[in-house]
């Protein structure tokens, strides 16, 4: 059902009907194994009502389009756990609150785009040591005293730029120091990344006994710089490639102290930055606010901003970081909600993401289509006054999200009568230093938070399948208190207690273990941010903030499973037959009630019965162990609940008997 639900539907009437194809083998997304490694049951909705959606999803299924699927656990090569997580229980941890400060700080205009990204600048290979200072990577730094006077490029008083205007000057100081093939030729210089310091890691950058000693004001340091550490790293990494070097010689006046005060005095000598001065210090590369430090003969480096007013201010005549830093241009996020359909401009980002992400070489529409347009779900409008429907609907949606207008990343949700439950998410490559994976997972968290006021039912966020045996899926525990789906009998467990077992075997009945440990003390099970917290001692010139953390765990579905891709079983099923018809014998009440789709007729099986003979008995048979599966994997409930399609080769069977005529 292409571009949401169809115009018969907008009004919340409709049905459920689903095609069901029974069992099958697709190749694993996770393991990627050689060959058809995953087992599931798959179904194809023609139209599919929320409530249903719902009930199926608390039955371990996802979709895929209008296709959905069910991994048999116990048979498939990586058990997938549906996961979920009670919004209004959410903990955010130490590193979520980071990726949430990290964005207010760009919102605010406090930070920009990582400095070689291509937001800020275009990127360039490293540069050799030999490498002319006329280069193209030396370009960008050739910005003289008075460009900036003169604010011919008045965009480099934003902060981002700014910095990265520091790290263009540090760099071609490096050419300058460096010049010739005296460390040689295989030694490549990394390049320098000039960042913000914050308040409270100043004191980790200037010691107290050497503020002491030389009377170092630590509160007008602003930036500071590491790169003298990574040229150590290069150039002992590049020593033993070079038979003719002599180790010592070259070791003698490596270190990083040696090297950032090599940088100092080039700077000092070669620098045209007015407001900064610039200092080694315990290998680090400082820049302090100049005004305080021209009684010590501090190098003046010219960055001196084009805005007579507010250095002159008498309010401010004392120049500190606030004065320094330069005018902020904030920046504004508009998240919106909009249904299910084909947008060229949510296309075009989801064609970036796949071919720079993912590195897929074609992304065709009718992909994407069949991937992310396309839903069965029947759409749900709001009702004034009925606290039941959240103020969208329910149904399936794209929540964009825009920065100035620009589409930055799309999550694809399906909005259900308890739950959020989390589709797949894609971004803008450029945008990748915001870690949009985890931010827009923390939003949808607190957009259930608020939706609960209209709609109290919707309390939970689903974030599709757990696979405990696939270390990209690992991140989903990381939003706690979350619960496992047990693959039995379908009750909820706690991630912690489910972990002990699954870190013993992948697939498990958790419910049996969860009820053993009702009343023993719960155990606390070290999450990602645990490890990170080990580390918040260490002495570093940088904020935690400004780190790019590894953004592997984009929010996404697990990945895509596809009816076209499935081969259907049939020789499991004819093994299984022998099981399947003693089972059959206890089942035949079970699927007596389904309703059936006859050529658009509607008819309930135990009346199918009734008008067929013996000559047609053989695939009453073949249809009912068909059946039973089905029931088993959807519940009685939902079997009873849902129209059951037949599938061509039945229809051609009882389709075209003139026996069944329905009454009314």
């Amino acid at each position: 059902m292409a571009d949401g639900a169809s115009s018969s539907a907008a009004g919340g009437d409709g049905e459920s009907a689903v095609i069901d194809y029974g069992r099958g083998r697709t190749d694993c997304g996770y393991c990627r194994s050689a060959g058809p490694t995953s087992v599931l049951h798959g179904l194809s909705a023609n139209s599919l009502k929320a409530d249903d959606y719902q009930a199926l999803l608390d039955r371990g299924w996802r979709r895929f389009g209008c296709f959905l699927y069910k991994p048999e656990m116990e048979r498939t090569c990586c058990p997938s756990y549906t996961i979920r997580l009670k919004a209004s229980d959410f903990i955010c941890s130490k590193e979520q609150g980071r990726v949430l400060r990290k964005m207010q700080r760009f919102l605010d205009g406090e930070i920009g785009p990582q400095v070689g990204s291509s937001q800020s600048k275009p990127s360039s290979t490293k540069r050799s040591l030999t490498e002319p200072m006329n280069s193209p990577s030396s370009k960008i730094s050739k910005i003289s005293a008075n460009e900036f006077q003169t604010a011919k490029y008045p965009s480099l008083f934003e902060d981002d730029e700014f910095i990265c205007c520091l790290s263009s000057k540090v760099n071609e100081a490096l050419d300058m120091c460096f010049q010739g093939d005296t460390l040689g030729s295989d030694v490549q210089l990394p390049k320098a990344a000039v960042k913000t310091v914050k308040p409270q890691v100043k004191k980790k950058v200037v010691g107290a006994s050497q503020e002491k000693k030389v009377g170092e004001p630590v509160q007008d340091l602003l930036y500071t710089c590491n790169i003298s550490f990574q040229i150590v790293a290069a150039i002992r990494h590049a020593l033993p490639k070079e038979k003719d070097a002599n180790p010592s010689d070259v070791l003698a006046d490596i270190s990083p102290n040696s090297i950032a005060e090599k940088l100092a005095m080039t700077m000092e000598r070669h620098g045209d930055i007015a407001g900064l001065a610039v200092k080694a210090c315990n290998g680090h590369l400082n820049f302090y606010s100049a005004t305080n430090q021209t009684a010590q003969n501090k190098t003046s480096i010219v960055v001196s901003a084009h805005a007579p007013d507010k250095f002159s201010s008498s309010k401010q005549s004392s120049m500190n970081k606030n004065n320094v830093r330069h005018p902020q241009k904030r920046r504004m996020l508009e998240i919106k909600m909009r249904r299910s359909h084909f947008d060229p401009e949510e296309f075009a980002l989801y064609q970036r993401y796949q071919t720079k992400v993912h590195k897929e070489n074609i992304v065709s529409e009718e992909s994407y289509r069949g991937f992310l347009v396309d839903t069965p779900i029947v759409f749900v409008p709001p009702r004034r006054g009925d606290n039941t429907v959240p103020p969208c609907g329910f149904g399936s949606f794209h929540q964009q999200y825009i920065i100035d207008g620009k589409l930055v990343a799309v999550g694809v949700v399906d909005i259900l009568p308890k739950c959020l439950s989390s589709k797949y998410l894609f971004w803008d490559p450029d945008f990748a230093f915001l870690s949009l994976g985890k931010y827009t997972a923390l939003k949808e968290i607190d957009w259930i938070k608020t939706t609960q006021e209209f709609c109290p039912s919707l309390q939970y966020y689903y974030l599709g399948y757990y696979v405990h045996s696939c270390n990209k899926m690992r991140y989903k525990a990381a939003y706690r208190p979350s619960e496992l789906l047990c693959p039995v009998r379908y009750e909820w467990v706690c991630y912690d207690i489910a972990k002990q077992l699954l870190d013993k075997n992948l697939y498990c009945v958790l419910s049996d273990f969860a009820q053993t440990q009702d009343r023993m003390p719960q155990p606390q099970i070290s999450g990602p941010d645990d490890e990170l917290s080990k580390n918040d001692h260490c002495e570093s010139p940088i904020d935690d903030d400004d780190y790019d953390y590894d953004d592997d765990d984009e929010q996404e579905e697990d990945y895509p499973y596809d009816d076209s891709d499935m081969m259907v079983d049939e020789e499991m099923v004819r093994s299984e037959s022998k099981t399947d018809a003693t089972e059959n014998c206890s089942s035949i009440n079970d699927i007596e009630n389904i309703m059936m789709d006859l050529n658009g007729s509607r008819v309930k099986y135990k009346d199918l019965q009734r008008v067929f003979g013996p000559i047609e008995r053989r695939h009453l048979n073949e249809l009912e162990k068909q059946m039973s599966r089905y029931e088993k994997v959807v519940g009685k409930e939902l079997s009873d609940r849902m129209v059951y399609v037949l599938r061509p080769r039945f229809l051609r069977i009882f389709g075209a008997s003139q026996k069944f005529i329905p009454k009314g």
